[in-house]
């Protein structure tokens, strides 16, 4: 994947290198954590015990409070992803030990939220029977390829996630074809532990039921990478981060938007308010309030805004 520079009229091809080692791409990605997957830092060589060996190269928090792994490879290895297996069985059978790096380096007050753990697998490439390999595997792992380009520029995509389950025949039946279609056209439906998108949706007016649906619609049409994230309480939409999250209730749907409502240009919304200081489901700091279409349309550019301010 060439990269280049504008010149003036001309196009200037940038010369692509790797880092002298893994530390420093391991370094690097610590150092940004909350710029690249908005995760909080918890270790770095974390040790798995004498038992299994080994060490994680980083241990995280995710926003939503779930556990992340990140392992590093600055070469193309099948090594990666076996050992980010091995590291995900360990987190599950030692809770108690992530629970008390995470108080160590976050506070006694954070809550872990198991019902989803993270696993990033950073390299330059992937051979092909790595990427069939964790299509079947079923593990929760996301590939993310890098390129570093001088004078030090670093481009990451993400390559693999194991997130996507179709809407399956049993699932459609007794639900309306406005449902089935936005279901069948998204076809991102994702169960996270035992959190699913028609969960939410679950003894809601077929109108906010309706309305759900054109949302996950168009959000889920923005990037093809865009992945659907059912919690307990929210549905969240993101690439490497979070982008909007969606709280159905009976009456509205609350979306709260990864923006910085002092920075809004555009003439915000009515029904939208700075909820930077005030306690709700999910994240993002701009909240809309969305009771019919009409809401809907006028959302749907600070959505696209909070896409692009993410990096999508």
């Amino acid at each position: 994947m060439p990269l280049f520079e504008i010149s003036k009229t001309k196009l200037v091809s940038l010369e692509q290198t790797n880092f002298p080692s893994e530390k420093k791409l391991q370094h690097l990605v610590e150092e940004n954590l909350g710029t690249i997957f908005n995760c909080r830092f918890v270790a770095s060589e974390f040790p798995t015990g004498p038992t299994h060996g080994g060490r994680i190269d980083t241990l995280a928090l995710s926003e939503d409070n779930n556990p992340v792994i990140i392992e590093y490879k600055k070469v193309e290895s099948s090594e990666l992803i076996n050992q980010s297996l091995f590291y995900l069985a360990w987190i599950n059978d030692h809770r108690g030990d992530y629970k008390i790096a995470v108080q160590q380096a976050l506070g006694n007050n954070v809550k872990v939220d198991w019902s989803d753990v993270r696993v990033i697998c950073i390299a330059p490439n992937y051979r092909k029977y790595d990427l069939h390999a964790v299509q079947v595997i079923g593990a929760n792992i996301e590939l993310w390829q890098y390129r570093y380009f001088k004078p030090g520029l670093v481009y990451l995509e993400e390559v693999f996630r194991k997130s996507y389950t179709p809407f399956s025949e049993s699932a459609q039946q007794g639900k309306s074809p406005v449902m089935i279609a936005a279901g069948k056209k998204a076809a991102i439906t994702r169960a996270t532990g035992s959190y699913t998108f028609e969960q939410r949706l679950k003894n809601m007016p077929q109108k906010i039921q309706n309305l759900a649906l054109e949302i996950q619609e168009y959000v889920m049409s923005l990037d093809p990478a865009m992945a659907e994230v059912p919690k307990k309480f929210y549905v969240a939409y993101k690439i490497s981060q979070n982008i909007v999250c969606m709280v159905v209730r009976k009456s509205q749907i609350n979306l709260y938007l990864k923006l910085d409502p002092g920075t809004i240009k555009n003439r915000p919304p009515n029904s939208s308010r700075d909820v930077t200081d005030i306690g709700h489901y999910g994240t993002g700091d701009f909240e809309i309030l969305i009771k019919d279409r009409g809401d809907l349309e006028t959302a749907k550019p600070f959505i696209e805004m909070a896409y692009r301010k993410v990096g999508g």
